[in-house]
């Protein structure tokens, strides 16, 4: 017999993941999928999306994809509606896409860099939870998870949009928190460390190996799976009394000072 109460299974829930296609977005909606979620994927890459779709279709699991390019957004609301159609609902809600475009501010192309990345990393994430509300307050364990960075929590230079961005990510969700917990809607946030994802591809192999030793405790590179399961257990049922919480997930980076 059991001596706990609260269940720590997403199985049968219906979780939207946008940027579904790579990173830490495919291993998100891997994991999902693995704990029984039915998943439905997200992504601006059609070929991507229909790729990772199959990946966990062929595998048996209760999956399907919508192409979505984030910074449209009056595109959001109506393939929100056809989530909850076709699944019958929407319990949990993963803002992990992203886009990373690097600018000295006094650039010509800095104000098409700002407003492209706070469209996608800030302004769509607001819409993706305006568009899931209605279905998510008729779910039994509602659950917002915000993927931000720890950008939000230190700055590079050359990446005020992004910065700015993912700072914005933190102050929505704790003050969602706020507004959204006397409905038992929990909406917390992940920041992401050193990963090895598309954004951090181009970076040569020897350069993160000193990075890793220089700044992160673990002395490495995450891989994009250990970033999912911190968003898992944000949204197990069983997380009901964690709310506003900003993860670093980044092997202690943000910790350490020498």
């Amino acid at each position: 017999m059991k001596l706990s109460t609260l269940s720590r299974s997403v199985a049968g829930k219906v979780v939207i993941i946008t940027g579904a296609a790579s990173g830490m977005g495919r291993a998100t909606a891997h994991l999902f999928a693995d704990e029984g979620a039915r998943v439905a994927a997200l992504d601006i890459n059609a070929d991507a999306l229909s790729a990772v779709v199959r990946e966990m279709t062929d595998a048996g699991y209760d999956a399907k994809g919508w192409v979505l390019d984030l910074s449209q957004g009056e595109s959001i609301q109506p393939v929100f509606e056809e989530i909850a159609a076709h699944f019958g609902g929407i319990d949990i809600l993963v803002n992990n896409a992203g886009i990373s475009i690097f600018s000295p501010i006094d650039a010509e192309a800095y104000l098409a860099a700002w407003d492209k990345t706070l469209a996608v990393l800030l302004t769509a994430q607001m819409l993706t939870i305006r568009a899931a509300l209605p279905y998510l307050r008729k779910a039994a364990h509602p659950r917002i998870i915000n993927i931000a960075s720890t950008e939000a929590l230190g700055a590079t230079k050359f990446g005020s949009p992004y910065t700015a961005a993912k700072t914005g990510v933190v102050g929505l969700t704790r003050s969602l928190a706020v507004e959204l917990g006397p409905e038992a809607i929990t909406v917390n946030c992940v920041c992401p460390g050193p990963i090895n994802t598309g954004m951090t591809v181009a970076i040569p192999d020897e350069q993160k190996a000193i990075f890793a030793r220089r700044r992160v405790a673990l002395k490495r590179y995450a891989e994009p799976e250990e970033v999912a399961h911190a968003t898992l257990s944000l949204a197990l049922p069983a997380a009901q009394y964690i709310t506003g919480v900003v993860l670093p997930v980044d092997g202690g980076m943000t910790i350490k000072n020498a």
